[in-house]
């Protein structure tokens, strides 16, 4: 008896239960539709134009550091809603929906790594959590990174991806641009480099203060950069300003950066950096003054920490978990943060417009 014509079995490229917008990412810039994997193998860059799409600290380490070489330092530090701030949700719910979403406890992790064997201390901002917003806690952070790079005499090297300072905080976030300042001044004094890397975008408070301060300053292409967006710059100085007058080209022909380095060369370009900047030789007199400190909870202050006791956590907006405060273990992309969704429209900025 003859058979009739054998169905042959269709074999999908991704699972029937994950449709396509689990497995292609349209680019922003040229529309085209990219396999999320082959994004993966390019650094997160569109391989038709070479749009930059932005990157979490999970993957930022696992681009720029030598492979298990990340130790996160005081990943116990938590933002707390001191002022009662509600807009459009309370403060509070907005940290913790950012907690659920990323997987990190603030917009910034930093510890102490290699890149091609040269100890550096590093900070990566990740952009999903509230913009990449600079609070109290974002500022001590940085503040302990470059202490610490001063201590030790080694590199600082700053990842920026942030919409500038967190206005839930009032004028605890804008107090962060002089407290991260400050130990960069010491840092020159003592001939250790900091090296500014700005990735999209990089604004508001955070360009006003550390950003632009790097002995290098690097920039991804196509990078937003500026302190207040484009309408409001325009409105301010009562003109036209040129078309593409924020992004990282701009700013390299007329010398607001060093250099702009696409994606993939950037861990040789920071290892080759690395070599160039020495550290200075130690005179002992910026670790002196830094040690004078006693090193506490709340670093440079310290001292008012001990006086007044735990009413300073409730006034400075911070709160440390005495559990995993100052855990030193290695941080991966597995576990630093979780992965981003390849179609989610990323947050807007919680800017200083």
């Amino acid at each position: 008896m003859a058979r009739g014509p054998t169905a042959l079995p269709i074999k999908f490229p991704f699972s029937r239960r994950a449709g396509p917008s689990d497995a292609w990412t349209k680019c922003p810039a040229c529309d085209a539709q990219v396999f999320n994997r082959q994004l993966e193998r390019s650094a997160r860059v569109c391989p038709g134009c070479g749009h930059h799409f932005r990157m979490s600290i999970g993957e930022r380490i696992d681009l720029l550091l030598d492979p298990g070489s990340f130790e996160e330092r005081d990943a116990g530090l938590e933002a707390i809603d001191r002022l009662g701030f509600h807009d459009e949700r309370p403060y509070d719910h907005r940290l913790e929906a950012s907690r659920v979403k990323t997987g990190l406890r603030d917009a910034l992790v930093w510890g102490v790594a290699r890149i091609d064997g040269q100890r550096v201390a590093i900070a990566i901002f990740d952009f999903r959590f509230m913009g990449g917003s600079m609070g109290s806690v974002v500022g001590e952070k940085l503040a302990r990174c470059f202490e610490t790079a001063l201590a030790e005499r080694i590199p600082a090297i700053v990842v920026s991806a942030s919409g500038g300072a967190r206005m839930q905080e009032g004028t605890l976030s804008l107090m962060q641009l002089a407290k991260t300042t400050a130990p960069l001044a010491r840092l020159d004094r003592a001939g250790v480099p900091f090296i500014a890397v700005l990735t999209d975008p990089t604004t508001g408070g955070v360009l006003a203060s550390f950003a632009s301060l790097g002995d290098v300053i690097v920039a991804e292409p196509r990078a937003l950069i500026g302190f207040a967006g484009a309408r409001v710059a325009s409105d301010t100085v009562g003109e036209e300003l040129p078309d593409g007058f924020q992004t990282a080209e701009f700013l390299l022909e007329h010398g607001f950066v060093d250099m702009v380095v696409p994606r993939p060369e950037l861990r040789v370009t920071l290892a080759r950096l690395l070599r160039l900047l020495p550290v200075a030789a130690d005179d002992g007199q910026e670790a002196a003054a830094l040690g004078e400190r006693p090193w506490g909870p709340l670093g440079a202050l310290s001292g008012f920490a001990e006086r007044l006791g735990g009413a300073v956590s409730e006034t400075i907006g911070i709160e440390v978990d005495t559990e995993v405060a100052g855990n030193g273990g290695p941080a991966t992309a597995g576990t630093t943060a979780a992965a981003p969704s390849a179609t989610r429209s990323p947050d807007e900025p919680e800017a200083d417009r």
